[in-house]
This record gives structure tokens, sequence and C-alpha cells, in this order.
């Protein structure tokens, strides 16, 4: 009986069963580049419905399906042959995994037989890439890789998310066997999910209850989960501030009244001022970064903390919780929110706290100095926020511009604002906005950039251009490598050394030259009508906006010091 199902079993390559398990995963395009230890998969394109979306570099092709993984909340797949396509790749890998984002990288691999012979364009991906994926396969037969497949798609998505690679070696690829496509599987000790804690959450609602200052820090797992329904619920029935991360920043309105913004290194001034202050914190889907929270012990050294999160190994990894509840939080979040309303409990009036926290606010709103020029980096900011639908898509670079937005950008529609956090990965936003515009294209999305770290990828402005992708680019451009030339003029004496850009590229040229729109904006008019501009335009667009090399990113909290500690502008 066994050897007629094997029978009835379709026989095909492993480059087929690649692409079909893929089309079973829901999967509608792939990012990459071919090469000679992946042209049995490429040469699949020519007979399956995924679009194949061509990138200049393979770390590119990465940070494109992590984009895209992280709007779509599904996992973005790219492609890369082996050897340098590999290692190209692993930059996009540490990424994903430093941000929980969801992605499927799959490489080519010289064949079995020439593993660890030192063939050309071999490496050991699965060795290099161990510490930054959530897992990798290298199935050593063609029948095997359906299953990877299927696995590496489960475990990408489920639990907190993260990347996986699939390496398939070039035989493995073009060998033909009978195929299973498996529905159910086992995943040996893999055990994602966790039922609601109710009997912490009912602890955590009496903390709060009792705390005379509690706030709630919303981290990236909030975005994750898609809790913001929850989380604002919550908020407004017990009349709880809200903080977020940089990564949790979007998890709440940044409009509503009790919303304080991001916290950390380029917090807001009232955001931080008002954690420093805080007695007791419902931490939501956040680790807990030196970014964040200053020094580990001032952070919590008058502070209760009730940590939520889907990966129990970030419970008191930096900080100690005095209630943990594990499990997906938009799911304990709603139990939460569940036992909030059988309680019949709903703060209405303002209490002591509530009001200090909005006098605060409004105090900062008013006194907060920016530049004074007409071109400051805040005044830029807000008025893409005032141009740009509430519902566009923003992602960043890395580097001042990503902490100017962290400050002066206010995400309206949770959900909406990306960035390289946990790694800082410098020319992620761009090829991530054009991963992102294919997740949404009906959206627009922005990539708000600085000329350094756009530089790094702004060849995927050929992808933009030729796969029709009109995404937007907005560069802060100081013709300078931004925070570092900060860092230097604070703390090492104005010793400028290696940030000067000399203005080179022209970026209206560059982006003219792809075949892109290119425009500069010098003053306030211009700026608007270039957005305005490149929101109706069906190419990408780079919008070039020239800015003062000696602005720099305040508030700052300064590493090894406290939220308390923050340097104002003066």
């Amino acid at each position: 009986m066994e050897r007629n199902l094997i029978n009835k079993m379709e026989t095909m390559s492993g480059a087929k069963a690649l692409m079909t398990a893929m089309e079973k995963e829901g999967v509608k395009q792939v990012f990459g580049l071919p090469g000679g230890a992946n042209l049995p998969m490429y040469d699949e394109f020519a007979r399956c419905d995924i679009r194949h979306i061509l990138a200049r570099h393979e770390q590119s092709a990465s940070h494109m399906a992590d984009g895209f993984g992280r709007v779509s909340r599904k996992p973005g797949v790219c492609f890369a042959t082996s050897g340098p396509g590999a290692t190209n790749i692993l930059t996009g890998l540490a990424t994903a995994q430093a941000d929980s984002s969801p992605m499927i990288a799959v490489t080519g691999q010289v064949p079995v037989a020439m593993i660890g012979k030192d063939a050309f364009q071999e490496s050991d991906i699965i060795g290099m890439s161990n510490p930054v994926v959530k897992y990798a396969f290298q199935p050593r037969s063609a029948s095997e890789v359906p299953e990877a497949v299927r696995k590496g798609f489960f475990i990408a998505e489920s639990g907190r998310p993260g990347p996986v690679l699939i390496d398939i070696p070039k035989d493995v690829q073009q060998n033909e066997e009978p195929m299973d496509f498996p529905d159910e599987f086992k995943i040996r000790g893999y055990h994602p999910w966790a039922d609601p804690d109710i009997v912490n959450v009912e602890r955590a609602i009496e903390m709060l209850l009792h705390a005379e200052k509690p706030i709630i820090l919303a981290g990236g797992g909030t975005i994750i989960s898609s809790a913001f329904a929850e989380l604002q619920s919550i908020a407004e029935t017990l009349m709880l501030p809200v903080v977020t991360t940089f990564k949790g920043k979007g998890a709440f309105p940044e409009n509503h009244p009790l919303s304080l913004g991001p916290i950390g290194m380029h917090g807001h001034a009232e955001a931080n001022k008002m954690m420093s202050e805080a007695d007791c914190v419902l931490a939501i889907g956040t680790r807990f970064s030196d970014r964040s929270v200053g020094t580990f012990e001032a952070f919590e050294k008058r502070l209760k903390i009730i940590h939520m999160d889907v990966d129990p190994a970030e419970i008191g990894k930096n900080q100690t919780a005095q209630i943990a509840v594990i499990g997906d939080v938009k799911v304990n979040l709603r139990v939460m929110v569940k036992l909030l309303l059988q309680r019949a409990i709903k703060k209405t009036d303002e209490s002591p706290w509530v009001k200090h926290v909005k006098e605060t606010k409004a105090y900062w709103k008013e006194n907060l100095k920016i530049h004074p020029g007409e071109m400051g980096a805040a005044k830029i900011l807000r008025k893409l926020r005032e141009v740009l639908p509430k519902e566009s898509v923003i992602t960043t670079e890395v580097g001042q511009h990503q902490m100017w937005a962290s400050l002066f950008y206010d995400v309206i529609q949770p959900g909406t604002f990306f960035s390289s956090t946990g790694l800082g990965t410098m020319g992620w936003g761009f090829p991530a906005a054009i991963g992102a515009k294919v997740a949404r294209p009906d959206v627009p999305v922005v990539d708000i950039a600085g000329d350094g770290s756009f530089a790094m990828t702004e060849n995927s402005l050929a992808t933009a251009v030729l796969e029709d992708i009109p995404v937007i680019v907005f560069i802060l451009n100081n013709s300078t490598l931004g925070m570092v030339a900060q860092w230097q003029r604070t703390f090492y004496d104005r010793r400028m050394i290696g940030v000067d850009q000399k203005s080179c590229p022209d970026y209206v040229k560059l982006a003219e030259s792809y075949g892109a729109q290119g425009i500069r904006a010098q003053s306030m008019d211009e700026l608007e009508k270039a957005i305005k501009t490149a929101l109706s335009s069906d190419v990408a667009t780079v919008i070039d906006i020239p800015i003062d090399p000696e602005e720099d990113v305040l508030p700052f909290v300064a590493p090894g010091t406290s939220l308390a500690d923050m340097v104002l502008p003066s």
C-alpha cells in the first residue's frame, strides 16, 4: 500500500518542487539575483505564476523581502546564488532577525558531492547564517524540498517571527524524485504558541490599578501582532499614558491625547521624562534595549515591570519583571480587555498623574527648541506629515534623519512606520520601501533617507523604475554622515574624520540617470510642491532637500546614562 502511494506521487525536480511549494504558501513574488548555483530555480520562473523582481545586489533583495514581510506580516522571499551571492544576504538576515521580521531566503549551493571541498563559489552559508536566523535548512535530496519549504514558512511567521534560510545544492535542484507536499508536520522541540495567561493578566490589572504613576511601553511586538485596537482600548479604559520604543513607534496613534511618543536615546522629551517618573510599566512586546531604556539599573530602580512577550527568552534578559505574561501579546491584551469589561472598570476622571502627563506634553510641544532656519529637520518632516495621506507607509534609512523622523513625524495610522532598529542597517530603507510598496501598492510609500545611507543601496532605483514600483525617496541631505559627525562634534572634540560626502553625487541627476524623477527642494514652498508631484507620479521619485550639516538631533541620551539625564537643545 505504501508503494502504491509513492507511485501516485508526481515526480518532479527539486527546483520545480520549490516553486510549487512556494505557490502553495501563497508566494506571489520573489526578490533576487540569478547565478550559476541557482539557475535551475530560475528556469522554473518560466513555468510558474510567481513574479521575479530583479535586485541589483543580494543584500538589497533581502531588504526588499524584509520590507515586504513587515508590511504584509507574511514572509517575504529572496533568492541568491551560492558563495558571494549567499554571503551578501547575511546582513539582510541579521537585520530581519534583530527586528523579528518574517523572511525566507533561498540560496543555491554547490552539488552535494562538492560540499566541503572548496568548490567554485562554495561557502558554508549554513554555518555563517545560523547565529542570525531562526532556522536553516539544507535539503540533501529533491524529495526533502517541499517539507523544508513548509516548515520554513511556519517557523518564519509563527511565534516571534524571523528569517529562515533554505540552502539547496544544485544537484538537489536538478534531480527528479516523487514529491509529497505535506499539510501536516511536526517540528521537534518547536512550540511557538502558548495559551492565554489569564492568572498573570489578572495580576497585571491589579498592579496597574494600585499604581500611582502607571504607564504603557509598547514595543515592536505590538505592531507584529497587530494589537492596535487592544492597546488603545486598555489605554483609554485605564487612562494610561503610552510611550513606545522606536521600533514600537506607530503602535499607538501619535495624535492621541495619551500618546507621548518614543522613549530612548533620541526619544521625545516628554516621553523620557514621564518614563523616568513612572512607578509601574506595562511593557508590551519589547526587549528593553539599551537604546530604549538607557542604563538597565537606573531604568528599573523605582519601577515595577509587567512584561508581556511571545518570546520567553526576553523575560528577565535585560530587566527584572515582577509579572511575566508569556504568549502572543494580542491574545493576552484581548484577555485583559475582556477582564476589564467583566469588572466594569472604566476610568473617566483624570488622575493627578494623567494631568501631569498632559501638562508636561503641552510644555514640551511649546518649548522644545528646533532649528531656527526655514529648512530645519523638524519643519521638513512636519511638512511631510501634513501633506502625506495618513495611511502612507514610511520606511527610514539609518542615521540622523531616522531619529528626526522619530521626533517630528507623527504616525497616525498604526502599523505604517518601519525602520532598521535592532541592527541599525544603513541602506535598509530604500529597498525595504520597494518591498513595502509591492505589499501595499494601494498606498504611498516613502523612504525617509539621509544622503549617506541612501548612497549604500541607491542602485535599487533600477529595480523601482524597471519593475514599475513608484516609491518616494525623501533625502535630508547634509552631505555628511550626520550621526557620526554629531558624535565627533560631541565626544571627539570636533575631529571630523571620514564623514564629509562633499555633495557627491548629485541625487537629482542620479535619479534621472536611472529613469526616475529627481527634484531638489530648497524652500518650504518647493518642498510641498515636490511631495505633491511625487505622490501623483507613476515613477519612483527622489526628493533632494539640502539641510544644515551642523544641525544635531536633540534630545539625546548619551550612552551609559539614564533617561532622566537627557541632553536638551539649548
